[in-house]
């Protein structure tokens, strides 16, 4: 399966979620049903993946948590907050850089309709 693909299921699962569950609750909440959700999808789910980052030549394994990493492909950071800022966008952009991974979603569970919580950010290109 590729980026792309598993994208598309993380947006049906989020906004499946979202409904069912409505927004504001504790992002361990939507952490932990979204990942139950993905896995029901046939898809490989890690959660709290500890990433390492170089820096000057040097390994540092304090690097970051990605909330959700699927099918070893896409990062997914989650939220539940009133409204998103630019730095929560360079947040995963910067995820996505020192990961080498290509396509990641930043979700918003706080917003009243999934759809305005919803931030696909690519780094570099995707193969279609």
């Amino acid at each position: 399966m590729k980026e792309n693909d598993i994208g598309t299921i993380i947006v049906d699962c989020a906004v499946e979620l979202h409904r069912n569950l409505g927004p504001g609750l504790l992002e361990t909440v939507y952490e932990v049903t979204l990942a139950r959700s993905l896995e029901r999808r046939g898809l490989m789910v890690q959660r709290q993946v500890g990433v390492s980052i170089e820096y000057q030549g040097e390994t540092f394994s304090e690097g970051f948590r990605a909330d959700l990493i699927v099918g070893e492909l896409v990062i997914v950071e989650l939220k539940s907050i009133e409204r998103v800022t630019p730095a929560h966008k360079k947040q995963l952009l910067t995820y996505l850089r020192l990961t080498g991974l290509k396509l990641g979603y930043l979700l918003n569970f706080g917003e009243a309709l999934m759809r305005d919580g919803i931030t696909r950010t690519i780094n570099g290109s995707i193969d279609p």
